[in-house]
């Protein structure tokens, strides 16, 4: 074999026990380290020509031939280094593990690594079990094998609640009630608020509270899944506030439809409820029972802002021209313009007052028009004014009413208002 090919094999065998065999101590590992830099200076500092394995080199390659020799010589003694400390340390550790076996206590050098904790981790790492063929998912599995395997019940972190609902109580009552667990784990602490309630002694109270205020079974998930803060408060807070509703002279089944349909009602103390009221009845120049009809049809006005209805007040009187008790009478009539979007009651006002030439008065007598959909507004009205029917004053002849006109269904308005085919109007709003 050729010099070359003896320095490569060496080499790799170098490089072979250096990565396959853990340092005993810092003091072999930075022993082997030198063994193995040493020689890898050798090897790079040392060519040896090809054709000194074939024995045929001139005068000139004379000092070719000593660096070869000098590089076998040194090789010779490298290759004895490390037989060497091969040996001792085979030495070494049949030496430690006689001293394990017989729970010998060993001081160990704490600036140096715990010898014994690596030789135990070196014996439990062999060979047969780098070697050992992994398991396919598929391959079948022994039933006592099937009932060795754990899975743990509860994972220490989740993103999702549906990974507690069979081992929470609480969870597992709130998904039978109908409460959408997705809502509410998108909301920050929502979760683990809910993991920490005992369903017992928390929020059993809570829904047979619900209950006996008239609230239906069917909306408990409703109510919960819009507002879980509901199954923290007290009880004592609950009655209070449903004690005050009664004192405004709010009925049972009142209180118990606005609950429902307002979740968040019952959170809001007795002071803010009264301030509420005290609002719209002041800002509107409303009666009493006036007040109490239009927050029992819509019962989000004691829950939501007070901005969007000071803004949308401002908008109908000043930029829209109705009068004080034009806006009663439409806010009485059609509470959810308190609370309508100002972008859509600006452009259902402007396309009624403006392109339909509708005054004010019709307006305030038919208020629904400002809450119907301003796309429906605007393909009836260009329909009939393309047949020729677009008459919206009483005193005329032909008069059609606003209130058939944003409310009757598309067939019913074809053969009664427009008297047209629902082909002719469907035809028809494909050319707008």
């Amino acid at each position: 074999m050729c010099l070359s090919s003896r320095m490569t094999m060496a080499s790799a065998c170098v490089q072979l026990c250096l990565r396959c065999r853990s340092p005993v101590c810092t003091k072999a590992g930075a022993s082997t380290w030198k063994i193995y830099t040493q020689l890898q200076r050798c090897i790079s500092t040392t060519r040896i020509p090809t054709n000194i394995s074939s024995g045929l080199f001139s005068t000139r390659d004379h000092r070719t031939v000593q660096s070869g020799v000098r590089w076998k010589q040194e090789m010779c003694y490298y290759n004895g280094l490390m037989v060497k400390y091969l040996t001792t340390e085979a030495k070494d550790r049949k030496q430690t593990d006689e001293l394990s076996r017989s729970d010998a206590v060993v001081p160990q050098n704490p600036l140096l690594p715990n010898t014994e904790a690596l030789l135990t981790t070196e014996s439990h790492t062999s060979l047969a079990d780098l070697d050992a063929p992994e398991l396919s998912p598929l391959e079948e599995i022994s039933s006592e094998e099937a009932i060795s395997i754990s899975v743990p019940s509860i994972p220490p972190m989740s993103t999702t609640l549906s990974d507690y609902v069979d081992a929470s109580e609480t969870l597992t009552k709130l998904v039978q009630l109908g409460v959408n667990l997705f809502k509410l784990e998108q909301r920050p602490n929502v979760g683990s608020m809910l993991l920490r309630l005992d369903f017992d002694r928390e929020v059993a109270p809570r829904l047979l509270f619900l209950k006996d205020i008239g609230v239906e079974d069917s909306r408990f998930g409703h109510i919960i899944s819009h507002n879980p803060f509901i199954l923290t408060e007290s009880l004592e807070n609950l009655e209070a506030r449903v004690n005050y509703l009664k004192s405004k002279n709010f009925t049972a089944e009142t209180i118990a439809s606005m609950v429902s349909r307002a979740p968040y009602l019952l959170n809001f103390s007795v002071k803010r409820l009264d301030n509420r009221l005290a609002f719209y009845q002041q800002q509107l120049k409303l009666s009493a029972s006036n007040t109490r009809n239009i927050v029992a049809r819509l019962p989000r006005l004691l829950c939501g802002s007070l901005e969007p209805v000071k803004e949308n007040l401002q908008v109908c009187k000043i930029e829209f021209g109705f009068k004080e008790n034009e806006i009663q009478h439409i806010v009485i009539a059609v509470p959810k313009v308190l609370t309508a979007n100002k972008r859509k009651l600006t452009q259902i006002f402007d396309f009624l007052h403006n392109t339909m030439k509708v005054p004010h008065s019709l307006i305030t007598k038919f208020p629904q028009t400002l809450n119907c959909k301003f796309l429906r507004l605007r393909e009836r009205h260009l329909f009939l004014e393309y047949l020729g029917k677009a008459q919206y004053d009483p005193t005329q002849t032909n008069y059609i009413s606003l209130d058939r006109l944003v409310s009757l269904p598309d067939e019913a308005f074809c053969s009664e208002v427009a008297l047209a085919s629902l082909e002719d109007f469907d035809f028809f709003q494909k050319t707008l």
